[in-house]
């Protein structure tokens, strides 16, 4: 695949995909171009106000009734619920859980306990299991093959 970046301060910025048939690398690219421009707002504990963009968030979690977005050294507030948040990421996340969606970019690694329970841990250092329910849509999302 080529590829050609021109930089011209008084153009506005536009991507242009010349492709032969849609692949999933175009559908990739797509999504991630339309990530860039949606942002969401954190809410910092001391009353700051912080735009997000979706790649710079580990994951998504909801505990003790609020969302909380986890980034290399923050947890902000997100007012939104979990499922809106869902409804409004790329197919760079996955739910891993009820409470929690990860960003498959950030994921350090995969363990599994002697139970055979599958945990995630992301680069941040944050950990959470997979559910059973959400399984097969990890292994499918990152790639792994039964």
């Amino acid at each position: 695949m080529k590829y050609t970046t021109h930089i011209d301060p008084n153009r506005e910025e536009e991507v242009v995909i010349h492709a032969r048939r849609r692949t999933k690398a175009v559908a990739d690219l797509e999504a991630y171009i339309e990530s860039l421009d949606a942002e969401l707002v954190g809410y910092g504990g001391d009353g700051r106000i912080v735009p997000l963009r979706p790649a710079e968030v580990h994951c998504f979690v909801a505990e003790e009734g609020s969302v909380y977005a986890l980034t290399d050294t923050e947890r902000l507030t997100i007012r939104l619920p979990l499922y809106a948040i869902e409804e409004m990421l790329d197919q760079g996340f996955v739910r891993i859980n009820q409470s929690c969606i990860g960003n498959i970019r950030k994921i350090d690694r995969f363990t599994t306990s002697i139970g055979g329970a599958l945990m995630v841990t992301f680069r941040n250092s944050h950990r959470d299991y997979v559910s059973r329910r959400q399984l097969k849509a990890v292994k499918e999302r990152i790639g792994f093959k039964l």
